[in-house]
């Protein structure tokens, strides 16, 4: 498994990718405006975007989007974006870090392994600790995040989407010596 920047050298597994959840349903965290991009290369300008404070759209944050690929078959497996800081919607709700597994992928341990490794590149962006969240009623992202040493620190409401979102907090250092993944 890898952690890779996407390029158009994946456009075809991440339109597959795209299409599976526009098929089966269910949330999109973590990659940002996919979802609604028809065009994989604009979605890929949109990540290029983000890396720098000067081409971050206003009222954003410089984001690091990862996909995650299956080496042994190339396939696109999941997708995790990484804030490099928090605004105030992103400290009180969502926080640093927003990933989704595929839907036909779930349930084999991608998402807990997606975790640990873009905890290393948050300690190579100099975040010594980071804020996940997920809604109260998703047990495999509470596991995740257990998984890889959140500590929980309450519970908050999101009145745009009325859910209950459980925040954790992950420290990133040494994550290599005490990962439980």
């Amino acid at each position: 498994m890898k952690l890779v920047i996407p390029t158009m050298e994946y456009e075809s597994e991440i339109q597959a990718y795209r299409q599976e959840f526009l098929t089966e349903g269910g949330g999109m965290d973590g990659c940002g405006s996919l979802r609604r991009q028809e065009r994989i290369s604009d979605w890929i300008k949109e990540v290029e975007d983000y890396l720098r404070k000067e081409t971050c759209p206003p009222d954003m944050v410089t984001a690091t989007q990862f996909i995650y690929i299956r080496e042994d078959d190339n396939k696109m497996v999941g997708a995790i974006q990484v804030r490099h800081y928090l605004n105030e919607y992103l400290e009180r709700f969502a926080g640093h870090i927003g990933y989704c597994v595929r839907p036909s992928e779930r349930r084999k341990g991608y998402a807990a392994r997606m975790l640990r490794d873009v905890l290393l590149e948050c300690g190579k962006l100099g975040l010594d600790k980071v804020m996940v969240s997920c809604a109260d009623s998703n047990e495999g992202s509470r596991r995740t995040i257990l998984k890889n040493g959140g500590i929980y620190e309450c519970t908050v409401h999101e009145p745009d989407m009325d859910i209950n979102l459980e925040r954790y907090w992950i420290v990133t250092s040494g994550q290599g010596s005490n990962n439980r993944v």
